[in-house]
């Protein structure tokens, strides 16, 4: 089962559908397998085959998707890295990820060129630049493509089981942990999530977010399965999707939170603009109840929210089920199994609140040579998932928080939605992300970081006693308001809470 089988499917039975649309690319299936076979046959004179790591530190291109598809033709497992990353980081990533070969462009050689003797396991000829710049010990993207046959690599044995890319965690909450997911769970991602999105081979599925997110493929794979049309975008820009939503009638978008509430905030909003959608799927964080609502008022019947992970588990609020149960992220889809857990592992009733467990087709083979965690998540085949819910009694999934994210104020748990929810209620409030800081008198207290809408409409101040007033309870009260300009983000535009904490909890930080 190697999933690149797909693309030449498409290609012999749809060549002369549109498979990919990037910038004043509009490529065809057979025209678009044409140029990943020039790539897969490149890389196999290069030496690398079935089983070699290939890493890519690049923002989206169109190169970067060709790499995905020749990876899977040969049996190269792809190692997506964030192009955020720098300096150790990065060489311990290339490093525990046994990278032999390197994508990259102009802009991040010069990151990585003062890296590389620290990298003896990649040989000098594997550097290769995506862009048509000239630098020392770079090979040419271009070059070796434009040399190699466009004709299908030799058939190369690869079944369900085999690895096809190690994703790195985010690192939202630590150290990144390299996940490995098999030609199998890709496929899967492709047969399940286009069912559930509803998608057709007719279908026009947009992508503006990072292609190095795991949440990428909630959409990559069902359109590739189904031979529909991709578009691609460099980078995230609200006003660049709504043109292009109306331009190519697309059906089918995911994004994560901040970008659903860039594109309701942008100028150039207009439902009209975006009647074509059928899909509307939130990811990666919980997208809070007043953006929800505003977005449904402007857009009925569209919106889907999925919960998950990447080691392999998720949920998903169908949009026939969103009017009836906005609060919740929904029910796993067919094949899935879930529990909610308490502190000795057993199941509890509808309504109570414990640790969410769940296991499907989709589970990651393990932590890439982390046998240790691999066991930690993975427990008799379960997927101990860190993050906090119950159900109700149809079943359908409540998230309440992250484990890490869980404040203990005064001996008492305090959820930071639960402040988040009320945060952002106020009309000058556009981003919030709450979470606890170290405090002399009740050991941690709530702080809300906002971003405004107008930074001049409400100071620090204001804002805090008006959350406070509202809140349910007095230790959900919040001791300060940081306004900042903008939130720490991953590559995937996930907000980091753990980098808005580190000043507050270093040795000598400050203390509320």
């Amino acid at each position: 089962m190697n999933i690149a089988r797909l693309l030449d499917r498409h290609a012999r039975y749809r060549p002369e559908h549109i498979a990919v649309i990037f910038e004043a690319h509009r490529l065809t299936y057979r025209a678009f397998d044409k140029r990943v076979n020039r790539l897969a046959n490149a890389l196999l004179k290069m030496g690398i085959g079935k089983g070699d790591k290939v890493a890519t530190i690049l923002n989206n291109c169109l190169e970067l998707l060709e790499i995905y598809w020749a990876g899977a033709k040969i049996g190269a497992v792809i190692v997506p890295l964030s192009p955020l990353l720098r300096g150790h980081g990065l060489t311990n990533l290339l490093h525990s990820s046994d990278t032999v070969a390197v994508f990259t462009d102009s802009h991040f050689a010069n990151i990585l060129t003062p890296l590389k003797p620290n990298l003896p396991q990649i040989p000098p000829d594997r550097y290769i630049l995506v862009d048509d710049a000239n630098i020392s010990g770079y090979q040419s993207y271009h070059a070796l493509t434009e040399a190699a046959s466009d004709q299908p690599p030799p058939p190369i044995p690869i079944s369900g089981d085999d690895p096809y890319n190690i994703i790195y965690s985010s690192g939202t909450t630590g150290l990144p942990k390299g996940i490995v997911l098999s030609h199998f769970v890709r496929a899967m991602y492709g047969t399940l999530y286009a069912s559930a999105y509803r998608m057709r081979p007719e279908s026009i599925v947009l992508h503006t977010g990072s292609l190095v997110f795991n949440g990428s493929f909630l959409t990559l794979m069902p359109a590739f399965y189904l031979g529909a049309t991709y578009i691609l975008h460099r980078q995230f820009d609200p006003e660049a999707l709504i043109e292009t939503v109306a331009r190519e009638k697309v059906t089918h978008i995911k994004m994560v939170p901040s970008q659903i509430v860039a594109v309701l905030n942008s100028p150039a909003f207009d439902a009209r603009k975006l009647e074509s959608l059928e899909m509307i799927g939130s990811v990666g964080a919980p997208l809070h109840m007043e953006h929800k609502e505003r977005l449904n008022r402007a857009l009925p019947g569209r919106f889907y929210e999925l919960y998950g992970l990447t080691e392999g588990f998720m949920t998903i609020l169908d949009k026939e089920d969103y009017p009836a149960k906005p609060g919740s992220v929904g029910v796993p889809p067919p094949f899935y199994e879930m529990r909610i857990v308490g502190p000795n592992g057993e199941d509890l009733p509808p309504g109570e609140i414990g640790e969410i467990v769940g296991r499907s087709p989709q589970m990651m083979s393990g932590y890439y040579k982390q046998p240790a965690l691999t066991a930690e998540a993975v427990r008799d085949g379960w997927l101990y998932t860190g993050d906090l819910g119950y159900v109700d009694e149809d079943g359908f999934l409540y998230l309440v928080d992250r484990k890490k994210d869980l404040i203990i104020s005064g001996g008492v748990n305090v959820y930071p939605r639960d402040i988040e929810e009320v945060v952002v209620q106020h009309p000058a409030v556009r981003e919030t992300a709450v979470f606890g800081v170290p405090s002399e008198k009740w050991g941690e207290t709530p702080v809300a970081a906002v971003i405004l809408k107008d930074p001049d409409a409400i100071t620090a101040e204001e804002l805090r006693d008006w959350i406070n007033e509202r809140v349910a309870a007095r230790y959900q009260k919040v001791s300060q308001v940081l306004i900042l300009d903008d939130f720490p983000r991953s590559a995937a535009g996930k907000t980091l809470k753990r980098v808005l904490r580190d000043p507050f909890w270093a040795e000598k930080g400050t203390r509320i």
